[in-house]
């Protein structure tokens, strides 16, 4: 199993437009975000969670060529308006699996209605196969790659976490609910949303996110959907041993037999 962190910041990205704060202004990569998106891979198999609004940009720069499947946490714009650049995929594999709730569903039909009710007959439209998800109802994408989605709450929105076996996904909340506490257990590595060091409304700020990790026990820990809060270098000592800020481009791997 290997996780490709595609993007790891916040609804703007970093650095922020007009913003001229120590983060922003950082000659450091590590603080150069774009929003946030994952590559999971799994032998021969490769999965996108979230088509974030940075998708070409990021899909060009890790290499990707193909994906078996792409999964949407929720219908927020920085995880869905790069749907449309699935389409150079199209072109080489045909239809592609995109997995998502029933809310998230009903917003993405909205969204992008052309590509669910066209207008016109031709090739410019990205070509989907939908598949509803259910929190706690696994599903496999190949032969041996289990896929658990686990319902977790940002602001008053259910949002999909992701578990790939023993690795899990979870951004944009502000809670997780008992049963997805469960599911989140027995990991070897947990993404997990943090937004800023300061408390925020709807996503966890730095001292939520380690109460959690603290809580569930992960062998390793990284945080994403990072703002401009947070500088990478000067904030990393407020970290635990087994919890980092991710950055763009990381690549963590499985240390699980």
């Amino acid at each position: 199993m290997k996780l490709t962190f595609l993007g790891t910041g916040t609804s703007t990205g970093v650095p922020s437009i007009g913003c001229d704060c120590e983060t922003c202004l950082s000659d450091d990569p590590r603080d150069k975000r774009l929003r946030v998106s994952i590559l999971i891979e799994h032998r021969d198999k490769k999965v996108l969670v979230d088509t974030s609004i940075d998708f070409r940009q990021q899909a060009l720069r890790a290499g990707i060529s193909h994906l078996d499947a792409v999964l949407i946490t929720h219908c927020h714009v920085d995880h869905v308006f790069g749907l449309d650049d699935i389409r150079p995929l199209n072109f080489r594999h045909g239809a592609m699996g995109v997995y998502a709730n029933d809310i998230a569903w009903t917003d993405l039909k909205r969204i992008f209605r052309y590509i669910f009710e066209p207008t016109h007959f031709g090739g410019g439209l990205p070509q989907l196969v939908p598949h509803t998800v259910e929190p706690n109802a696994p599903f496999c994408v190949g032969d041996d790659l289990e896929i658990t989605p686990l319902e977790v709450i940002h602001g008053k929105l259910p949002v999909i976490a992701y578990r790939f076996n023993d690795f899990a996904y979870a951004t944009d909340l502000k809670v997780i609910p008992p049963a997805s506490m469960a599911g989140l257990r027995d990991l070897d590595v947990l993404v997990l949303d943090c937004v800023r060091i300061k408390p925020h409304s709807t996503h966890l700020c730095l001292e939520e996110a380690l109460a959690i990790i603290e809580d569930l026990k992960p062998k390793r820990a990284f945080l994403t959907h990072l703002n401009h809060d947070i500088l990478h270098e000067r904030d990393s000592i407020l970290l635990p041993d087994n919890v980092r800020f991710a950055y763009d481009e990381l690549v963590v791997e499985s240390e699980i037999g």
